[in-house]
């Protein structure tokens, strides 16, 4: 299967990735971690994008070409890392997907472009939309960048109309992206038990399918 977490920033998602790539070796099944923006080449490049390291004197033009960047590492992450892993029977967990791309890149630019240049990436199995208080997130985020950079999109207003676009995508694209909106804003084993209640009985199916 391919598992994807997606929420607004601070919504937990790399924490309840990292929770369900231990559930899957606890039960001794092949899976695999990883997350959006890649750890390749582009990757490393949209990561100086959302540090703000990067001079871009045309605001218009720096939001399409991130989203551009976004689109290339989605298809070079699912060539290199996703797709083989697949095809050799191991899950995969992804950090971030697609969705990812609909939703904040289309705060800036035309959400029909945006989808047009993702088209070819390929559908998870089940997108687990962890859904938190803009505030919460907030909160986690002043503790996490202590040590870190703050990201471009980590502003209450960036971060309500993230939300907004979240669930507004949950309504349209729950068939395209199999998308399962959990209570993000309960505590870390609370989230994950509910991760798993949705997710055995699926994976359970699609093992019997395959």
């Amino acid at each position: 299967m391919f598992i994807v977490f997606e929420g607004i920033d601070g919504a937990g998602t790399t924490t309840q990735t990292k929770l369900l790539a231990d559930w899957f070796q606890e039960k001794c099944l092949a899976a695999h971690l990883t997350w959006e923006p890649s750890p390749g080449r582009i990757g490393r490049m949209i990561r100086e994008y959302l540090a703000g390291e990067v001079d871009v004197p045309d605001a218009d033009r720096h939001y399409h070409s991130l989203a551009l960047l976004f689109a290339a590492d989605r298809l070079d992450h699912l060539a290199r890392e996703v797709e083989p892993r697949l095809r050799e029977g191991t899950h995969v967990i992804s950090d971030r997907y697609a969705l990812s791309s609909l939703v904040y890149q289309s705060l800036h630019c035309d959400p029909s472009w945006v989808r047009s240049i993702n088209h070819e990436a390929i559908r998870p199995h089940v997108t687990f939309l962890l859904d938190v208080p803009v505030e919460a997130a907030l909160t986690r985020l002043a503790r996490r960048n202590l040590f870190t950079i703050s990201e471009i999109y980590e502003t209450e207003e960036q971060l309500t109309k993230i939300r907004d676009l979240y669930l507004k995508a949950a309504r349209e694209l729950v068939s395209e992206h199999n998308i399962i909106v959990i209570d993000g804003g309960a505590g870390v084993e609370e989230v994950r038990r509910q991760v798993l209640i949705q997710l055995e009985p699926r994976l359970a199916a699609f093992t019997e399918v395959d």
